[in-house]
């Protein structure tokens, strides 16, 4: 195979304050993950924070045979967090690169 693979990643984390538990904290989280899901052809999990009940840091894969396509998916990805997320955006960052 001699077709170059490009993996955008994302790493996003989140600060729900509404959230008093880990309970409170799974819906909302569950909520956007699903929709990133649904919405975009990538890999959502959530890589960090899983003991913290207002935090939450979730990783989210993009491939592609284009290093353009996969940063565009991510960016798209980001609008849909932008216009679905409640709570407070912490940081956002995307790096693509060659497999």
């Amino acid at each position: 195979m001699s077709g170059e693979t490009y993996i955008g990643v994302a790493h996003l984390e989140l600060h729900i304050p509404e959230a008093r538990n880990l309970k409170a904290k799974r819906a909302p989280v569950r909520s956007l993950v699903e929709k990133i899901r649904n919405r975009h052809q990538v890999l959502v999990i959530e890589a960090d924070h899983q003991d913290l009940y207002q935090r939450a840091s979730l990783a989210i894969c993009a491939l592609s045979t284009n290093p353009v396509d996969a940063e565009a998916r991510l960016q798209r990805v980001e609008k849909t967090i932008n216009l679905n997320w409640r709570g407070h955006i912490l940081s956002w960052d995307v790096e693509v690169i060659q497999s």
